[in-house]
């Protein structure tokens, strides 16, 4: 493949060394990672869909947060888990471009869904006799369609942008496909193209970020008049969202400080931790917060569980005990059939 084609076929991630027998040991901890995210996700997204207890706002935007990890995840780590055991590093171009927008989709659908369940806590606690009025079903389902449209629609227009540049080259200082990795090969002058980024950065990311800061500034005032009990349980509930968002902002924030920065310069561990680190730390943590934090989903993990396991047990007992039945019944048949 010739490096000065304006549309290379495939792009090479030049991150990734040659481990040896350690790639064995990487891919087998990414492994475990992955299912570990699949597993803890999974989990909260039954618990929350089969216990008609959880069927409020609050737990159908925490399913929505773990739908969310479950689709970033599945986006990221089966091609990553292809790297670390390939000798050859290479991804087509379709394929670069779909990784990139599924990760691009990910990252800003968790922080629409982050800044509306903030608006969540803020009607509970603010408003609270005009919550059931204000989040009824229609109102949740609308909050979700419109954070996640409102992303493809931005970054398709990004994507597109993206696709259309003339490339000089196919080699990303990466372990995954993004945007500014991709304008760095092309040919012409990409301004209007990082602009577009800067720009559309500002829009999905400080103007959430401010209205999460202006809900909790009003939760805190209301808080500071109101009794102790009551500054607990606000507390319970907001504790979580509170940690869930700044973690997965500064999880962005040194992503996107690779962007800013010249890859050709940086270690390749610093390139690989600061990739990581959103696409792992916010998955992980988002079920254990949630489901080890709040009583009120901790029960139902365990009903859930425990109404599975009985089920199971229950069936598995029962075959056996069909069986010799089934023979004491052809026996009997038999033996009647003789006599006759």
């Amino acid at each position: 493949m010739s490096n000065n084609s304006l549309t290379p076929s495939y792009f090479q991630f030049t991150v990734f060394a040659d481990y040896g027998p350690l790639r064995y040991l990487f891919f087998s901890l990414s492994l475990l990672i992955y299912v570990t995210i699949i597993s803890a996700n999974l989990v909260i997204v039954l618990s929350v869909c089969l216990e008609t207890s959880l069927h409020q706002p609050m737990y159908v935007f925490i399913c929505s947060l773990c739908l969310n990890s479950l689709y970033g995840s599945t986006g990221f780590f089966p091609r990553f888990l292809m790297d670390l055991l390939s000798d050859t590093h290479f991804i087509s171009r379709p394929l670069c471009f779909t990784q990139m927008y599924v990760i691009h989709t990910y990252k800003a659908h968790e922080v629409n869904i982050l800044t509306v369940m903030a608006y969540d806590r803020f009607v509970a606690i603010c408003q609270p006799l005009h919550y059931h009025s204000k989040m009824t079903f229609r109102t949740v389902l609308l909050l979700l369609i419109l954070a996640a449209l409102y992303p493809v629609c931005v970054i398709s227009f990004l994507f597109y942008l993206a696709t259309s540049l003339p490339l000089c080259g196919d080699k990303l200082q990466r372990i995954f496909c993004t945007t500014w990795s991709i304008v760095e090969l092309s040919c012409v002058d990409a301004v209007v193209m990082s602009i577009a980024g800067q720009f559309l950065a500002v829009i999905m990311i400080f103007i959430p970020l401010s209205f999460v800061l202006y809900t909790y500034l009003r939760i805190l005032l209301v808080c500071r008049r109101s009794s102790s009990e009551f500054r607990g349980k606000a507390l319970q509930t907001c504790l979580p969202h509170i940690v869930t968002f700044v973690n997965f902002c500064i999880s962005i924030f040194c992503e996107g400080s690779l962007s800013q920065c010249k890859t050709d310069e940086a270690k390749p561990f610093v390139i690989v931790v600061l990739s990581l680190e959103f696409i792992i730390i916010s998955p992980i943590s988002n079920p254990l917060v949630y489901g080890l934090n709040l009583p009120q989903i901790r029960p139902c993990i365990v009903k859930v569980f425990y109404n599975s396991s009985l089920h199971w047990f229950c069936q598995s007992s029962s075959e056996p005990a069909e069986e010799p039945a089934k023979i004491n019944t052809a026996f009997y048949s038999h033996n009647s059939s003789e006599r006759s």
